[in-house]
């Protein structure tokens, strides 16, 4: 505001100055054909009268002088200011300055004398008009303060919009708060945007996201919770009982049979709680902020590290374990972790379901833009319907039915490789028994996938 009264003040004076200056000139012009020097001397017809008519225009003080550029003839007010600049002939010149100790506004006019003066050959008349700024101020303080009160009164009503205009924007963030506070602590629908304002919307969106990762956390460990529950209750309570029997035995075979039975249980429980936190695991991987971020790993050298750290399990089952793997790397999408806990539960599996001195194969291949990782084991294999329920949790196929496990192996390889955009495919062997699992990554780049393949080839 205190710019924008600087800058009418600015404004308002120039045009003061150049509506009052017109009044000026016209005295000045008026007087100025009214001068004559044809009779030997300085003379001025009517000057009083059209002062007077020039007073009732202007409406203040005025003043005239006239004069020959030398001083010698003068007629008016003596002393009358000049400009600091000289004057251009038949050219005025506005200025301010002080006369008889009141401010005024000059007008200053010279012109050539003809006839001369004094054979004085190039001599000029100088005509001088000024008038009092009491006028001129009243004016253009008048101006100014009309100027301050629309400026006020345009302040006051943007004020008014804007603050009408926020407690209108801000209701449906009201309500928005109002829903949010009587929400139960486990509701974590998302939140209505319908009624929001367009730049509220982002805000929304990114509360409704968070609600969501919260959400699918939530439902990750309360399933674990669920799974823990019902898988870890069965053991604990047989572990009570074998324990209370071994401890009212007095027969130490007895005693060592029932221990051998607890440990049997306890290898059982232990192995249903590891892979019950893997796949916990596996499923907080995908929810964790910002998604889950692959880094190349390379297929091959993971297979061989796990069948490295089974070995000792399948040895125990005269197991023949065979590796088919290209020369080079194989590098898939994934993480580390994640990828040898899947590789892991599919050879796990293989050793489990093969028989007594069995055959078990990991292939490495690579081809058609696509790496795989193939697990095959000489068991009883799996019906259709065991292959089309092969993820569900807890769920054991008819070939399982009396081997040990809780059901979770081919669950936890299912939420791997959808974490990683892989595929499952689990596929009879024919003509032989036994299942053949694979897990299928699709390579970026083909160039690559056509080396691997090549090297695999040779």
């Amino acid at each position: 505001m205190i710019g924008a009264l600087w800058l009418s003040n600015h404004q308002l004076r120039n045009q003061v100055d150049t509506a009052y200056d017109r009044s000026l000139a016209g005295a000045l012009r008026a007087i100025d054909h009214n001068i004559s020097t044809a009779s030997g001397g300085l003379a001025m017809e009517q000057p009083y009268l059209m002062l007077e008519f020039f007073e009732l225009t202007a409406n203040g003080s005025v003043f005239y002088r006239v004069a020959t550029e030398d001083g010698l003839a003068e007629i008016g007010h003596p002393d009358l200011p000049m400009p600091d600049r000289p004057l251009e002939s038949g050219e005025a010149q506005f200025f301010y300055a002080d006369y008889l100790g009141t401010p005024v506004r000059v007008a200053a006019l010279a012109r050539p004398m003809d006839p001369p003066l004094y054979a004085n050959k190039g001599g000029r008349i100088i005509v001088q008009v000024a008038e009092g700024l009491g006028t001129r101020q009243e004016f253009l303080h008048r101006v100014l303060l009309r100027s301050v009160e629309r400026d006020l009164a345009v302040i006051v009503i943007s004020v008014l919009v804007v603050i009408l205009g926020v407690f209108m924007a801000l209701r449906p963030l009201e309500r928005l708060r109002q829903d949010v506070e009587r929400r139960s602590s486990d509701d974590l629908s998302p939140v209505d945007a319908s009624d929001m304002p367009g730049e509220v919307l982002p805000l929304v969106s990114a509360i409704n996201l968070h609600m969501a990762r919260f959400a699918a956390q939530a439902r990750v460990q309360s399933q674990f919770l669920d799974d823990a529950s019902h898988q870890l209750r069965t053991p604990l309570s047989v572990l009570r009982t074998q324990t209370a029997y071994a401890l009212r035995e007095t027969d130490p075979q007895e005693v060592r049979t029932a221990l051998l039975a607890m440990q049997e249980g306890l290898d059982r429980a232990v192995r249903t709680t590891n892979q019950m936190l893997a796949l916990a695991r596996a499923k907080d991987a995908s929810l964790a902020e910002g998604g889950f971020v692959p880094e190349p790993v390379d297929l091959a050298e993971t297979a061989d590290a796990v069948i490295r750290a089974l070995l000792p399990a399948a040895r125990t089952r005269q197991l023949d374990v065979g590796m088919d793997a290209p020369p080079g790397p194989v590098k898939v999408p994934a993480a580390d972790w994640l990828l040898r806990e899947a590789v892991s539960n599919l050879v796990d599996n293989a050793i489990r379901y093969s028989p007594q001195g069995g055959d078990l194969t990991v292939r490495v291949q690579v081809g058609d833009g696509t790496a795989r990782l193939v697990v095959e084991d000489s068991g009883p294999g799996m019906s259709a319907e065991d292959i089309a329920r092969a993820c569900v949790r807890f769920r054991r196929g008819a070939a399982g039915k009396n081997k040990p496990g809780a059901g979770l192996g081919l669950a936890i390889v299912g939420t791997i490789a959808e974490i990683l955009g892989a595929k499952l495919v689990l596929e009879n062997r024919a003509p032989q028994p036994g299942l053949r699992a694979a897990l299928v990554f699709t390579l970026e780049n083909t160039a690559d996938a056509a080396m691997h393949h090549e090297n695999h080839r040779i």
